[in-house]
């Protein structure tokens, strides 16, 4: 299986310059700003997205 080196960067502000990022990666995500963020497996990820978009939390 061939890893992909391709990185996702969603900002969460229209301006992208005082809000946190989102990165994702094949096998991480990044939640956060400088000096703050929260890192989180894609299964942990995929388990937080779907809990959001279920209205759970």
């Amino acid at each position: 299986m061939k890893e992909s080196k391709e990185m996702k960067i969603v900002t969460l502000c229209q301006q992208g310059s005082c809000c946190p990022v989102v990165k994702i990666t094949d096998t991480q995500v990044e939640i956060g700003e400088k000096d703050n963020i929260c890192v989180l497996t894609r299964e942990y990820w995929e388990t937080l997205k779907e809990k959001i978009l279920n209205k759970e939390i």
